[in-house]
């Protein structure tokens, strides 16, 4: 499906923003230029992958448009030669996915809004988009991915889905809409990290 103007950007940013996690993930594992290219395009497009496998919309987006793949390559440059001290900056990787979750867990609810599905449908689409491509990158890296362990991760992206579903019933502009609730995930899931809240506390 074709997306519309401010939904494509946004699209671009998830894609680009977990393609960066993603290409620097490879760097830490000590991969070549190739490797964290494809780290990169995984962690970009395996949500969206897996969300239009679900719909039914088929060859999925990032197979149609160039510019996912121009995306992992930007991302890998930028894990190359943009900072020289990735490695210095503490859980870059979950900093850089809280801003994924947000971004791809709006992207993902309202393409599935446009296939007519009922609010809780579109719940889990968007956690589905939203957490996958994380998955993909962490079994790359033979990690337990963040979604199966005791994090704040899918957790964010429900109680932001749920905000989404709430600024619709008031009626709230798209882009507020859109803003507010890639927020509030973000915040969320930073403030877990900040603090090391996970499941297991009271």
């Amino acid at each position: 499906m074709q997306l519309p103007g401010l939904l494509e950007c946004w699209d671009y940013a998830g894609t680009f923003v977990f393609c960066v996690s993603g290409a620097i993930a490879g760097r830490q594992q000590e991969m070549d230029w190739f490797g964290m290219f494809i780290i990169a395009l995984v962690t970009g497009t395996g949500g969206g992958l897996l969300r239009s496998v679900m719909l039914g919309d088929l060859p999925p987006i990032f197979l149609k448009d160039p510019v996912y793949f121009i995306l992992a390559i930007c991302a890998v440059l930028v894990a190359l030669h943009g900072i020289n001290s990735w490695q210095k900056i503490t859980r870059i990787i979950s900093v850089l996915d809280a801003l994924g979750l947000g971004i791809f867990l709006v992207t993902g609810m309202r393409i599935a809004q446009a296939y007519g599905l009922p609010g809780w449908a579109a719940l889990a689409i968007g956690v589905v988009s939203a957490t996958f491509g994380g998955l993909l990158r962490d079994v790359l890296r033979n990690e337990v991915p963040l979604v199966l362990r005791k994090e704040i991760y899918a957790t964010a992206c429900l109680i932001g889905g749920l905000a989404l579903l709430c600024f619709d019933y008031a009626n709230l502009n798209e882009l507020s809409s859109l803003l507010l609730t890639s927020l509030l995930v973000v915040v969320i899931r930073l403030t877990a990290i900040h603090y090391s809240i996970h499941h297991s506390q009271g």
